[in-house]
């Protein structure tokens, strides 16, 4: 059973920086295609980043160079590190896995889930 329990989440002034974890039970950070959305109040889930088993990187088009999405394969953990947040970028971060390619815009392709950990972003 594959579990996935995310970390890090918190409030943050606008300009300030987070880095969220994503602790995956077994070796699916290193062997799936692992990836974070959000999903802000009233919205669906929106495509953040992922990074596949090859190393392909893909971000969100909001990123723009802010995040940075990276893996430790000995700690079977994902992170994202987030640097200069808006208020735009409060949401609930999840990450989320699915064997083969990843897809930013298909949420409904990933078959393992995390919780999620609150990101807010206000003065």
């Amino acid at each position: 059973q594959v579990q996935l329990l995310e970390s890090g989440g918190g409030l943050v002034q606008p300009g300030g920086s987070l880095r969220l974890s994503c602790a995956a039970s077994g070796e699916i950070v290193s062997t799936y295609c692992m990836a974070w959305f959000r999903q802000a109040p009233g919205k669906g889930l929106e495509g953040v980043a992922y990074m596949e088993n090859g190393g392909r990187i893909e971000y969100g088009v909001f990123v723009k160079g802010r995040f940075t999405i990276s893996k430790d394969t000995a700690k079977n953990t994902l992170y994202l590190r987030m640097n200069s947040l808006k208020p735009e970028d409060t949401a609930v971060y999840r990450c989320a896995a699915r064997r083969g390619f990843c897809y930013l815009h298909s949420p409904e392709d990933y078959t393992h889930w995390g919780q999620g950990t609150q990101v807010t972003v206000s003065s």
